[in-house]
Parts: C-alpha cells; sequence; structure tokens
C-alpha cells in the first residue's frame, strides 16, 4: 500500500533500535526523511548505516529537557526542513513493585516517559498546525489499558502520558494534525528481558523458563518481534489515517483483554 506520505520528514525518539527503528524503517521504505534519535552514538550510526540514503542520525538523551530544543533544531537541519510527523517513544523505567522505589525513580520515570514525549510534541505542533498536516505517535505500552504486575512506574508514567495526549488530540484535530498511541504488548525487545530476568530471580526458574511462560500466556503463544510492530505506526503516520486521531491501538497478540 503506497502510504501517501513521500517526502514527509520524522523524527523518532528512541529510534536507534527495537521497536522505534522498526517503525522507521517502514516510514523510510514509504519514502519519509528519517531522523533516529538516541543516546549512544555507535548504535545510531549504524542504524542510519542500515537505513542508506535520507536517514541521519541526531545524537541526544530526551529525558534531560535542556537537550529538546537541540535534538529539534538538528533533526529539522539533518532533514533539510521542518518535522511533520513525529514518534515518541523512550527507554521504559526499572521494574519493581511500589514500596521498591522512591520519589527520585518516579521523577526520573515521569521525566523520560512522560514529559520527554510533551516536551517534543510541543516543540513540533505549532509547524504542524501552521501547514494543517502532521502525526504524532507514542509507543506507549499496553499496560496503559491493563496494568502489568511488576511494572509500577511504567503504568503510572504511560497512564499519564495517554491522558494527555489524547487531550491534545483533540485540540489540534481541526489543524489536520493527529495524535495516536500504539500500544506494544510483550514484545521481545532488551526491555521485556530485563522483566523477565527479574522474575526468573524472583520465581528461583532459569531466564529461559520465564520467558517460555510469557510467551505461553499472550494468545498467539509467542512473544512479539519488532516487524511486528513498525507497520502499526507507519500506517498511523500514513495519509490514510486522517480520520483516526486520540486512539490507542494495542500490538499484543491478543493478550489484553479488555473489551473496548
Amino acid at each position: 500500500m503506497d502510504l501517501g506520505i513521500e517526502g514527509e520528514r520524522a523524527l523518532l525518539l528512541g529510534g536507534t533500535q527495537g521497536l522505534t527503528y522498526s517503525a522507521a524503517k517502514f516510514l523510510h521504505e514509504a519514502g519519509v526523511a528519517v531522523a533516529l534519535n538516541g543516546r549512544n552514538a555507535e548504535s545510531g550510526a549504524a542504524a542510519v548505516k542500515a537505513l542508506g540514503a535520507g536517514a541521519a542520525f541526531v545524537q541526544g538523551d530526551v529525558a534531560d529537557p535542556t537537550q529538546a530544543p537541540f535534538i529539534h533544531e538538528r533533526a529539522e537541519k539533518a532533514l533539510g526542513g521542518p518535522v511533520s510527523i513525529l514518534v515518541t517513544n523512550a527507554g521504559g523505567p526499572p521494574p519493581g513493585q511500589f514500596l521498591e522505589h522512591d520519589e527520585a525513580a518516579w521523577l526520573r520515570a515521569l521525566e523520560t516517559n512522560m514529559l520527554s514525549a510533551l516536551r517534543m510534541a510541543k516543540l513540533v505542533l505549532p509547524g504542524m498546525m501552521a501547514r494543517r498536516w502532521g502525526r504524532i505517535v507514542n509507543v506507549t505500552s499496553f499496560s496503559v489499558r491493563e496494568p502489568y504486575p511488576n511494572l509500577v512506574l511504567s503504568n503510572g508514567a504511560r497512564g499519564g502520558l495517554t491522558g494527555a495526549m489524547s487531550t491534545i488530540a483533540r485540540e489540534v484535530a481541526a489543524f489536520g494534525v493527529t495524535v495516536n498511541s500504539v500500544l506494544p504488548g510483550l514484545m521481545d525487545t532488551g526491555a521485556l528481558k530485563r522483566v523477565y530476568n527479574q522474575q526468573s530471580l524472583r520465581q528461583n526458574i532459569s531466564v529461559e523458563e520465564a520467558r517460555r511462560r510469557m510467551a505461553e500466556s499472550v494468545p498467539t503463544k509467542r512473544l512479539g518481534e519488532a516487524d511486528d510492530f513498525g507497520p502499526a505506526v507507519a500506517f498511523l503516520c500514513s495519509r490514510h489515517a486522517g480520520y483516526i486521531t486520540a486512539q490507542n491501538l494495542t500490538v499484543d497478540g491478543g493478550l489484553v483483554r479488555a473489551v473496548m
């Protein structure tokens, strides 16, 4: 399917690996110029090399509020024009239960997994609204629909982001800008490996057994892969998705049991 977005410019936060890199790959294949943000220069260079022409790396830590304007500015310079597609993502906070985390951990989680996305949205939205076209897609988690055990920081921060972005979506809809979220389920990426590694310790089982049990909990009987996810993000960025906004699309193999 032609997504109708050839020539658009996308900034993907945390885009050098995993789920957001998959989204970058499918956007790039659709003819979108992509700027991949990340903290590690080596990973960024490898990701850009794999994509080829039309891809750039913008180094920076989105969790640092002072870096957001520079990430945005360098992205637009690398892309040769204003950002028309923003995909937000950041590494999830550490697993653990409520009484195990101090206030500093909560503040880090909110800064990284909520405020970083809102901060970047505030930078790109005026231009999108002026041009009367834009797409924002947030990579969050299935846990905003069904909180997952032992992930209280993630459940809280991503739930807050979802509420804020849903409100923003309605404020900018009349300007041709859509704001949606894609909620990954149990995807076999580095972040999930940390979770089942900790489960193996808590339950005194092998890491492989913890992984197997997690996969068995999914109706498809497997963990998701990055390329199960990227196409969903690319579609929400497309011209075809112009009447879809303020939505949360779950990509989870049927894991979430909510009816709505």
